[in-house]
């Protein structure tokens, strides 16, 4: 049985000398003596070691992929079932909702003003005003799913005569 030194079997390996001493540090491949290897059985157990680290990448890899392909079709399923939603309908529900109610509550001082100059201090009467404006200014949050329905419908509408093209 010949023994060969590092510097020849990192040669037939490809690789580097320190990188045959990793290989040895690591068990992978066995010195016979001191700094000197059976260049077959060196090579047999390389080819064993990268082999099964790329059976090993590749069979992960897969499980990653597949993983993400029934994640994507979880999610696609949700949405058909309404369970989720577009992230931009959802803003763009919400804004017009809050744009309303916003221009509800800035429209009050206006509105209540000449209503509770005629009530002439009555506190109970300005405050029954103030009370019932204020919730029906607040009503209009209560309408979002409705907001959302008319987002996500313009938006089907902006795909399909986005397909259409």
């Amino acid at each position: 049985m010949t023994l060969y030194t590092s510097e020849v079997v990192a040669q037939h390996l490809d690789v580097t000398e320190r990188r045959v001493r990793q290989l040895r540090d690591e068990g992978i491949i066995r010195e016979k003596r001191p700094g000197l290897y059976n260049l077959v059985d060196a090579m047999t157990r390389y080819i064993k070691y990268v082999n099964a680290g790329s059976k090993v990448d590749l069979n992960d890899e897969r499980a990653k992929l597949t993983k993400v392909k029934r994640e994507a079709a979880e999610m696609e399923n949700r949405v058909r079932k309404a369970e989720l939603m577009e992230v931009g309908d959802v803003e763009k529900a919400y804004s017009t909702v809050m744009m309303n109610f916003r221009s509800r509550i800035l429209a009050l001082p206006q509105k209540l003003a000449p209503a509770v100059a005629s009530m002439e201090g009555d506190q109970q009467q300005i405050q029954d005003l103030i009370q019932a404006e204020l919730e029906e200014a607040l009503e209009t949050l209560s309408h979002v799913e409705e907001a959302v329905a008319e987002s996500e419908a313009e938006t089907d509408e902006k795909e399909k005569a986005a397909d259409a093209e």
